[in-house]
């Protein structure tokens, strides 16, 4: 008998343009898993309208409501799980979770960040990458473990930094890679095929070939 996948939390912190793709893969059937709620560290967000146009439940956890990471992360993870949700996903999610939340949620936190990690990990990646002059940069999805973009990596999706790039123009190319790498990675976590081997991600099925954008 076929388990059903466990429905997932989308943590977002603005325009929700990773959520959208998530969503549009949802709607479709491609991401092989119910969206159960999405939940946002701030109110007014672009990311919680998007939701509500796709009939997706919302919760705002208000980062400034809590004294600590540790009971931010706690009311986080209570309200994914009061919905259901089996795993969460960031999407555009600002805030980084204490370690409980790895507890709670063992290998089945998915994060997004725009470069091929371990390089330029942070806030500023596509700001980093310029400065650095490197010619390819990219997108990484990991699983999230208690340090900051270093968990086990699920796929990573090359870009070219073009010459007269900036930040404006480079993010947008790697936005368009992410909206396609992240649904692609949550929907093998929803079927299993991801399986966790110390630092290694190891796909059931033949992982996603890495391609120069």
């Amino acid at each position: 008998m076929t388990k059903t996948p466990s429905p997932i939390a989308v943590l977002i912190s603005g325009s929700g343009s990773n959520l959208q793709a998530l969503l549009d893969a949802a709607e479709t059937g491609d991401l092989g898993c119910d969206i159960a709620v999405v939940i946002s560290d701030r109110s007014g967000v672009g990311g919680l309208d998007r939701a509500a146009r796709a009939d997706v439940p919302t919760e705002v956890v208000a980062w400034s409501a809590f004294a600590t990471r540790a009971a931010f992360t706690d009311a986080v993870c209570d309200a994914a799980q009061r919905w259901g949700a089996g795993g969460m996903v960031l999407a555009g999610f600002m805030r980084i979770l204490a370690p409980s939340a790895m507890e709670r949620f063992p290998n089945a936190i998915i994060n997004l960040h725009p470069a091929l990690l371990p390089s330029f990990p942070g806030a500023r990646a596509v700001e980093q990458a310029l400065e650095h002059g490197v010619s390819l940069t990219g997108v990484t999805v990991h699983f999230v473990d208690e340090q900051v973009d270093h968990g086990p990596i699920i796929a990573q999706e090359a870009v070219a930094v073009l010459p007269d790039d900036d930040a404006e123009t480079l993010h947008a190319r790697i936005q368009n890679v992410e909206h396609t790498l992240l649904p692609t990675c949550v929907a093998a976590f929803a079927r299993g095929d991801l399986v966790v081997e110390g630092r290694h991600v190891r796909w059931r099925q033949t992982p996603i070939a890495a391609r120069s954008q």
